[in-house]
């Protein structure tokens, strides 16, 4: 069973490409400005704007799956448009697709969100990944398009990197504590996704820790599993900032959490028991 990730030079597709290989299938990936540190894996270029490209990496992996995890952030032509050329070229070719968007999908006016839940954004960021929804969906009607929520694990994402900087004063800003997500650790939402992507599952599910905490409160997690002063981390309201975005969205992932071995931790256990 061949693997295509796309976007594996980022922390989820590294942490994807690390559980297929060891998994024993044969996996390739795509980058858009240098190729990661994974050995055995085929890297290939790709800019997802380009449809020939998205061919021709297609063509030379022939993938069962396909796993999306590029992000172009606020870009149109990468964020919204680019998955559904994957969408077709996935369709084209009989592959499996499971794409992966984000709780910025939602303005927070409900707070809890489930599946069934329709998308209400409020940033451009937001709009696009939710425009990529319809896109995947209409055009490649089997795909899987897994929300998920902020991604921690093993000291090496953005949220866990920035919580040392600012204990050590190295980084302005400030942990909001009005601003309220369901963090998942990147292993269990990687191994959650291989999960969806080897088996029937198509349309929306969600991927996401079962704790809500604020910034805050996960910048202290962090600070005490890694024997950091807690204490030195600034505090804020997100409210009383002029940056855009929903306040409180909680990913109810109960449904999807049914139909899977892998058990989606919450924050508090996760990141107390060190992991």
């Amino acid at each position: 069973m061949t693997v295509l990730i796309i976007g594996g030079s980022g922390f989820l597709g590294g942490e994807l490409i690390r559980q297929a290989t060891v998994a024993g299938h044969p996996t390739a990936a795509s980058f858009a400005t240098r190729p990661g540190k994974a050995a055995g894996v085929a890297w290939h270029p790709l800019d997802v704007r380009d449809a020939g490209r998205i061919d021709a990496v297609m063509a030379a992996v022939d993938p069962r799956i396909v796993v999306n995890v590029s992000s172009g952030r606020a870009d149109w032509a990468v964020t919204a448009e680019g998955p559904v050329r994957l969408a077709m070229a996935a369709a084209s070719y009989g592959s499996r697709l499971v794409h992966v968007s984000s709780d910025a999908v939602f303005s927070g006016d409900r707070v809890h969100y489930d599946e069934s839940c329709l998308p209400d954004p409020v940033t451009p960021y937001g709009a696009a990944k939710a425009a990529a929804e319809t896109g995947v969906l209409l055009t490649c009607p089997g795909a899987v398009v897994a929300r998920t929520s902020l991604i921690v694990g093993g000291g090496r994402s953005v949220h866990e990197r920035a919580v040392h900087q600012l204990a050590a004063g190295t980084l302005d800003g400030v942990l909001f504590t009005d601003d309220i997500r369901c963090p998942v650790h990147v292993t269990d939402l990687a191994a959650a996704l291989l999960e969806l992507a080897a088996h029937d599952a198509r349309g929306v599910h969600h991927l996401s820790g079962a704790d809500a905490v604020s910034r805050h409160e996960l910048g202290t997690l962090i600070a005490r599993r890694d024997g950091l002063d807690a204490s030195r981390l600034p505090t804020g309201l997100r409210g009383d900032s002029t940056l855009p975005g929903a306040l409180d969205v909680r990913l109810d992932s109960r449904a999807t959490q049914r139909k899977l071995r892998t058990v989606l931790r919450g924050v508090h256990n996760f990141l107390a028991a060190a992991a």
